[in-house]
């Protein structure tokens, strides 16, 4: 063209999680049958909505209200519950206008960090959850500036480590928590929030804190929520939703509370322009909005989310007994979320390893895919995986991490089937790394 019409950040947006699905399409044509563990959506693992909740939204549907615009920054009925529920919990207190809904979090992602001045670095956690990491880079046109979350330690954030960034980094205006955290399932207790609210306070940064899996913590860990140890120190943005907890991924809905925006005028202005942003979309899907407080002060809600964490508290458990004894892999128990990250240790995984795959066509096609130095070796470590088992998990090295693993979710409905797949992941992992040939025919 005769004008260049790139974004100088359109190089940073990339999303694994469903790049992978691709491939996995592909392989399926060829004869694999897929098993889809790459992708938090608790629907298409098979979860079924209980009756009393569709009943509910069924009745909305019958209503006039909801088939109309809501206003801007979101039903005025629904901002008042969410800020109640927010000052239950004691610490900071809001108000509606505190809040602004979104049409799901990845709308809100985009504009949190879509309307910071270019120059503005959030450093974000490594591992991060692409959405964030993908969002922050692409606003700023470069990698994103990453604070470690340590594998051998809970997946705890490396204080010493963020605080250094921050400190020889003054671009940095503002601190990313994933708290319960996406990819690694860790929760974080008040301390470490703390903590970190005192970084930011010392520094005179901002806080974007994701919360979506807020209410998912199990193996008798308790997240702490940012507005509980936050107080009146630190301007924040917290991010929730009902995609992952009714759950309702389909219904797009999540919304932002802000903490202190009075604090600094220049947070308020960035605030108000994220607004303004959304006056320009009119608004955020109605209908869901209209439902959310009516599901969640159901008298049925609390049991029904109590059964589905016992059964992730229970996977949790297999899944980390299953593989925390395979040589050369490092796991952690997850405690909250639904998903478990794996890191291989340094020097385990090399180019020259395979599984053996049967179907000729679909060996040629994944030695194509993997072929070339550039190629990550988890990642290909992951698409001999799918191959070879049919299982489809994501990279660790995409999430925003020099470290070489796999997220996998811990959604398999069916505990016979969720055991057999990870018992089938420890055996190919011996099997990988044990192979060490030069080539997959050889295997």
């Amino acid at each position: 063209m005769r004008t260049d019409i790139l974004h100088s950040g359109a190089g940073e947006l990339n999303y694994e999680i469903r790049n992978i699905v691709c491939v996995g399409e592909k392989l399926q044509k060829m004869g694999v049958k897929v098993n889809w563990e790459n992708i938090g959506d608790p629907i298409a693992k098979g979860e079924q909505v209980p009756d009393w909740m569709k009943e509910i939204v069924a009745e909305a549907v019958h209503e006039d209200a909801t088939y109309g615009y809501s206003p801007t920054r979101g039903l005025q009925a629904t901002r008042e519950f969410v800020a109640a529920c927010t000052n239950e919990r004691g610490g900071v207190q809001i108000d509606a206008d505190d809040i602004i809904f979104f049409n799901g979090l990845g709308d809100a992602i985009s504009k949190v960090y879509g309307f910071l001045k270019p120059t503005a670095r959030v450093i974000v956690p490594t591992p991060s959850y692409t959405t964030h990491s993908s969002a922050e880079a692409a606003h700023a046109g470069v990698q994103p500036v990453t604070y470690i979350l340590d594998p051998n330690h809970l997946w705890y954030p490396d204080l010493e480590d963020l605080e250094n960034h921050i400190k020889y980094n003054p671009a940095v205006a503002g601190i990313l928590i994933i708290n319960p955290d996406n990819p690694t399932g860790a929760v974080y207790p008040a301390d470490v929030m703390r903590a970190i609210v005192e970084i930011c306070e010392k520094n005179d940064l901002f806080i974007i804190c994701d919360e979506i899996y807020q209410n998912m913590t199990y193996n008798g860990t308790v997240s702490a929520p940012l507005s509980t140890v936050i107080g009146d120190r630190v301007p924040a943005i917290c991010m929730r939703g009902i995609s992952k907890e009714m759950p309702w991924p389909g219904s797009r809905c999540g919304w932002i509370e802000v903490y202190n925006r009075r604090r600094d005028p220049m947070f308020a202005t960035y605030v108000q322009s994220i607004l303004n942003a959304k006056m320009l979309e009119v608004c955020s899907t109605t209908l869901p909005q209209a439902v959310l407080p009516r599901i969640k002060a159901h008298p049925l809600y609390r049991e029904h989310l109590k059964h589905r964490i016992k059964r992730y508290e229970r996977y949790s458990n297999l899944a980390y007994d299953i593989l925390k004894n395979v040589k050369g892999l490092l796991v952690n128990r997850t405690n909250g979320a639904f998903y478990m990250s794996a890191v291989f240790e340094e020097g385990v995984l090399n180019h020259q390893q395979s599984l053996p795959i049967a179907s000729a066509e679909v060996r040629e096609t994944v030695e194509r895919l993997v072929s070339g130095s550039s190629v990550q070796p988890d990642k290909r470590f992951v698409y001999y995986l799918l191959a070879a088992t049919g299982i489809c998990v994501v990279p660790l090295s995409s999430f925003a991490t020099d470290l070489q693993g796999f997220r996998i979710t811990l959604l398999e409905k069916d505990e016979d089937d969720f055991v057999e797949i990870f018992q089938t992941i420890a055996a190919s992992i011996r099997r990988y790394i044990d192979s060490n040939q030069t080539c997959s025919r050889c295997a």
